[in-house]
């Protein structure tokens, strides 16, 4: 069965400029869209995942937990992050079982593992016997313990990149609040043009062009998140992974269920995968 990994952003579901504030017209929008995929879909595998947004991040930079932790107040902060991102996992969690989707938490921070800030295992095997069971694992960029740093970060895409090889999809979605990867900032500048297609050949032309989240974001902007995305397509034979805007209608469900046209940018390693 076909295996999509799906990340929702956390500016797209959170007031990422307003401390602790969700977005509950977007998540309820959104797991709507999820479940019609489903149904659309009936063999489709989906591992959910979802940003901290406005929840984990604000506490991790006040906290400086991605770059470790040593004392007792940071200590202090690293529980505190863990907590904020647990909320906000809660409440994209309620919104999933409103829509009768079985989402099932799996709660990342008992399983990472880092070093010196690399992840080096994560939640795979439960969330293979969870899409075994005919669940819907959901799991959150978290706080990890790490043997170099005492503690720190994993975004959602991290793990997505460490279980990749172990629990190869066909396609990873990460929704945003912006429709793709764009030339230059299309917030910034209208002129800006979304790129339909990036590869590791024409990474170089783009790269310069890309620029970091405008609000508080410890795991990197859509520089990072590009990169982050070459390394998976390269190491995932025939993986693609789609940038999209989740703010328009419809655009998470194509990019679900459209396998020849989906919305946004497609990043893939040369000839995307034949799903048929």
């Amino acid at each position: 069965m076909p295996l999509i990994y799906l990340k929702l952003g956390g500016s797209l579901i959170t007031q990422k400029d307003q401390p602790e504030t969700p977005r509950p017209e977007v998540l309820e929008r959104l797991t709507g869209e999820i479940a019609r995929a489903r149904r659309a879909r009936p063999g489709l595998q989906l591992v959910l995942g979802h940003g901290s947004g406005s929840f984990g991040h604000v506490s991790a930079q006040r906290h400086g937990t991605r770059n470790g932790v040593h004392s007792e107040a940071g200590w202090y902060g690293f529980a505190a992050t863990a907590d904020a991102a647990a909320r906000l996992n809660r409440i994209v969690a309620a919104h999933l079982l409103q829509a009768e989707l079985p989402a099932w938490t799996v709660q990342p921070s008992a399983a990472l593992r880092c070093e010196d800030g690399r992840l080096v295992s994560g939640p795979a095997e439960t969330v293979r016997l969870a899409l075994d069971r005919g669940l819907l694992p959901l799991i959150h960029g978290d706080v990890a313990l790490d043997c170099v740093r005492g503690g720190t970060i994993a975004s959602t895409e991290e793990i997505f990149e460490q279980m990749a090889p172990q629990l190869p999809p066909v396609r990873i979605v990460l929704a945003g609040e912006v429709d793709g990867v764009y030339s230059s900032d299309p917030r910034r500048n209208p002129a800006a043009v979304m790129l339909r297609e990036i590869t590791p050949l024409s990474i170089e032309s783009v790269h310069a062009t890309l620029g970091a989240s405008h609000a508080t974001d410890v795991t990197g902007g859509m520089a990072a998140k590009v990169e982050q995305s070459l390394r998976m397509v390269r190491v995932v034979a025939g993986l693609e992974v789609i940038v999209c805007g989740g703010l328009v209608q419809d655009a998470v469900f194509r990019a679900l269920t459209d396998l020849s046209d989906p919305p946004g940018t497609m990043i893939h390693a040369g000839t995307p995968r034949d799903h048929s």
